[in-house]
């Protein structure tokens, strides 16, 4: 397994510290918040530990306070209702003695019924796309530092634009970002670990969506951004190591609040999984 991909199962392995009391850590990577998609993973494992024999399907959070990345983050979970065929869990991540982020998830024994599904767009597949590392050799110098020193970094989730070009400038004819999304190594066999990772990856390029109609993005030194709030809702099983197409596009930006909205397909063109977040994008203003 990649030093990279170990270490975010560390990160995602809380320690119990007491019944429904999780304790996580943050890695210590330079950066001066805690990033998003880390707590909800975090909240989501959380959850997941006080629940038997059932699978998440849908999660709801809002982040309340920047977190420091120099403290361990505390989870609460309180077991709201266990029911025959769904189980609810509120979570609250605690730092220096307030809330930092709140989270209500929801479990379902995934009965038998009905089915029907939006239709995956017709892309390149992931393997007809430069990799990783010739997309950042073109648009890397472009970055803010702090970015350059991440994707400098071995990360444990490998991001494959379709269209990088949105990146240099150039507005998606159909305003949608889609980007193919794996962890860069196998991982264990858990359902519930591949959720969890899932939900850590599901806020790494949404909120950088509501940008894309306006050929914009957040790492232009013009523009500071934070999630605010998070939804997924996952619907259909699937393994966060295989390749996803993680399909992503926003139907509104004003008043500095920016929504995206993301549909995650297998390769076959099973959806298994809705996003949807808003968040702040702000122009930063001119120093006196």
């Amino acid at each position: 397994m990649s030093g990279a991909v170990s270490a975010l199962l560390d990160v995602l392995n809380l320690e119990p510290l007491e019944v429904n009391l999780f304790r996580g850590r943050s890695p210590q990577n330079g950066w001066t918040r805690v990033f998003g998609g880390q707590v909800i993973g975090q909240a989501l494992v959380a959850a997941t530990r006080t629940v038997e024999g059932i699978s998440a399907h849908s999660l709801h959070a809002y982040f309340v306070l920047a977190g420091d990345p120099k403290v361990p983050i505390v989870y609460e979970v309180e077991r709201t209702r266990d029911g025959r065929s769904f189980t609810t869990r509120s979570v609250k991540a605690i730092q220096h003695g307030r809330p930092i982020f709140i989270m209500i998830a929801s479990f379902h024994n995934n009965e038998e019924g009905l089915n029907n599904q939006a239709t995956m767009p017709n892309v390149p597949p992931p393997e007809a796309l430069p990799d990783e590392a010739a997309t950042l050799r073109d648009i890397l110098p472009t970055l803010p530092e702090q970015v350059q020193r991440y994707y400098k970094r071995e990360r444990p989730i490998e991001l494959r634009p379709v269209d990088y070009g949105r990146y240099l400038g150039r507005k998606p004819a159909d305003g949608a970002f889609n980007v193919w999304i794996r962890a860069t190594d196998r991982l264990p066999d858990d359902p519930a670990i591949h959720q969890c990772v899932l939900a850590y990856a599901s806020d790494m390029t949404l909120l950088d969506t509501a940008l894309v109609p306006l050929g914009r993005t957040l790492f232009e030194k013009d523009f500071m951004g934070a999630s605010l709030d998070h939804a997924l809702w996952i619907h259909r099983p699937f393994r966060a190591d295989e390749w996803l197409l993680y399909s992503q596009t926003s139907p509104n930006l004003h008043g500095s609040r920016g929504l995206s909205q993301g549909l995650i397909f297998k390769r076959d063109g099973t959806l298994v999984a809705t996003v949807a977040q808003e968040g702040l994008v702000r122009l930063k203003r001119p120093e006196a």
